[in-house]
């Protein structure tokens, strides 16, 4: 049979009563749309198509030509892989079915070259059909990329918080059959510290590199997501829980101890770990991921660096911590906390040199609270702002009506240097009591400037500028004194007590103390001994040349009411004496907690 000759488009407009202005228009605009057509006849020849159809399938101009059988079309198309993954003549008869011309909604199919085409078929009343095709494959893209962003990490790769929950679901739900399976929650300690001193791209590096020991620690179906910047989670699946968890634990704690070698700087870093076993502890995957995170919160408050297992008490001392925080908040609100100093003694003078503010809270109906129980708290929740202003305006009052050779010290914490108007509060407060600036000493502890180094820096120096003294408390306890010690000049150093209590027993503290104390001297700062307790370790400070001592052996911290008896016994009467202090004005107390913060 002979093909049906293409019918002429002015002849066509004539006959339907068209001016054959329109019909071009009409023809112009079909060829030069995004969208391929293309008509066949009630015997399958082509009758027409534009240009963009034999383009869509990547045919050349001219391959597609008016008479052509479909399957003619089909082959020349399979030549260039433009056709589904399937038989030819298949698809071919799958066209022409009757299902796909009766002007259903468009079908999605994706060829052997991989574009992706949307096709829709429209019948003609004399049998024939149009076809239109359009190329998705760039939206298909979008969409694929859209979706896995929505449930992926981006730095990473890893599946994010909503992806680990669908995974969760999906574990409960086997667990719920007797196969158990844990949530093993991984928070890296003190990252923030990386970022701020080796800078945000390098932190990006060092969270890659954990990603890949994460790979490397974990076995196949252990599912891993990374939850926020430095959290993540692994699904672990085991019959034998939590122990298979505590293994994996383990692993991940050596495999992230290991340095990380990032645009050639050696990156430490350390983890602690929670986790929660299902169906042992919750059903459902807001309570397994509550539980972790409370088991995470007791490997932290534990000491970092450890894994914990959740237990039922762990929620007795969140209910403990919230109604902690709820009453600090009202103690802040009303002013019910008090502050007492600590004396600071010269060794060669005998003289008081200063007192150590120290925040004190008598909670009713409990006693009096840890400073190193509820300021861990108060800088979490954000109370430690205001609680550290109004610090500093208490003891700059006090100080003020102490003889003018006694300085005052107070403890300052990150996020006090992290938070705006730290500057503008103590010069507020020297102004409203009147004390010089060469009279207040600010303490800030190594790991408080790990873990913002930048914005401490800058804080310090517009400090140091205005006068007021600046020691580093706790000194040798964090990773890097040496370059702190290099970057800022400080005035004064406070040898951590750790060392102190060991002066006796061990050489190695001696030794470490007899550094500090050479070190300090040669960069021109002043060092002051914490936690003295025994005449022993007095005498081993003064003979290696500390410059202060702090501790009960000279005094317990005492009410500001207290303080001019205390310097009577410790000065004498009338002003400081001209010899040292050879043996305690007091007797030893019993220890207070380690952490004395103001």
């Amino acid at each position: 049979m002979e093909p049906e000759p293409a019918a002429d488009p002015d002849d066509a407009a004539g006959r339907l009563g068209q001016p054959p202005s329109q019909n071009m228009l009409l023809e112009a605009i079909v060829e030069n749309i995004s969208i391929g057509l293309c008509r066949f006849d009630a015997s399958r020849r082509l009758v027409a198509s534009n240009r963009r159809y034999a383009e869509i399938y990547g045919l050349a101009p001219g391959q597609v030509r008016t008479g052509m059988t479909l399957s003619e079309i089909m082959t020349l198309r399979a030549a260039v892989d433009a056709v589904p993954n399937m038989s030819l003549d298949a698809y071919v008869t799958l066209t022409q079915s009757g299902d796909s011309l009766k002007g259903a909604a468009p079908k999605s199919v994706e060829l052997k070259n991989g574009r992706v085409m949307r096709i829709r078929h429209h019948t003609l009343p004399d049998g024939g059909y149009v076809s239109t095709t359009e190329d998705i494959t760039e939206q298909r893209v979008a969409e694929a990329l859209a979706a896995y962003l929505a449930q992926h990490d981006t730095l990473t790769g890893l599946p994010n918080r909503d992806r680990l929950r669908d995974r969760m679901k999906q574990a409960l739900d086997e667990a719920a059959t007797g196969f158990p399976c844990a949530l093993v929650r991984i928070d890296l300690d003190h990252f923030r510290s990386i970022n701020e001193t080796l800078g945000y791209a390098l932190g990006d590096g060092a969270l890659r590199c954990i990603t890949e020991r994460l790979r490397e620690a974990t076995h196949a179906g252990d599912f891993i997501a990374r939850l926020s910047g430095d959290e993540f989670a692994i699904v672990q699946r085991h019959p034998d829980q939590p122990q298979a968890a505590l293994d994996l634990a383990g692993r991940l704690l050596r495999a992230i101890a290991r340095p990380a070698h990032v645009e050639g700087h050696a990156v430490v870093m350390g983890a602690s770990i929670g986790i929660a076993v299902a169906p042992r502890d919750g059903q459902d995957v807001d309570t397994i991921l509550r539980n972790a995170d409370l088991a995470v919160a007791q490997a932290k408050a534990a000491g970092r660096g450890r894994a914990t297992v959740y237990t039922p008490s762990m929620d007795t001392a969140a209910q403990r911590r919230r109604a902690l925080e709820a009453d600090l908040r009202k103690a802040v609100a009303s002013g019910d906390l008090t502050l007492a100093y600590q004396p600071v003694a010269n060794l060669q003078t005998g003289r008081v040199t200063g007192f150590e503010a120290l925040l004190r809270w008598d909670r009713p109906q409990f006693g009096r609270i840890s400073p190193a129980e509820f300021i861990p708290l108060a800088e979490e929740n954000g109370l430690i702002v205001p609680l550290g202003e109004w610090v500093l305006r208490r003891a700059c009052a006090e100080a003020a009506r102490w003889p003018r050779w006694v300085k005052v010290a107070v403890n300052v914490s990150a996020a006090q240097f992290r938070a705006p108007g730290l500057f503008e509060a103590v010069v507020a407060a020297l102004e409203a009591s009147g004390l010089a600036a060469s009279r207040l000493e600010l303490e800030i502890t190594e790991s408080a400037m790990m873990q913002s180094w930048e914005e401490t820096a800058n804080a310090l120096q517009r400090l140091k500028h205005l006068g007021v003294r600046i020691s580093m408390d706790d000194f040798g306890t964090g990773y890097s004194s040496l370059s702190y010690l290099r970057k800022f000049p400080f005035d004064k150093i406070k040898i951590d007590q750790a060392f102190v209590r060991e002066l006796t027993a061990n050489s190695d503290s001696v030794a470490i103390v007899r550094a500090i104390v050479a070190l300090c001297g040669a960069l021109g700062m002043t060092t002051t001994a914490e936690g003295v307790e025994t005449q022993e370790q007095f005498d081993i400070l003064m003979a290696e040349g500390c410059t202060e001592v702090q501790g009960y052996l000279l005094s317990a911290p005492r009410q500001a009411s207290e303080l001019p008896a205390l310097l009577d016994r410790l000065d004498g009467p009338g002003g400081p004496p001209a010899r040292p202090v050879r043996r305690p004005a007091f007797v030893p107390e019993s220890r207070q907690e380690s952490r004395e913060v103001g």
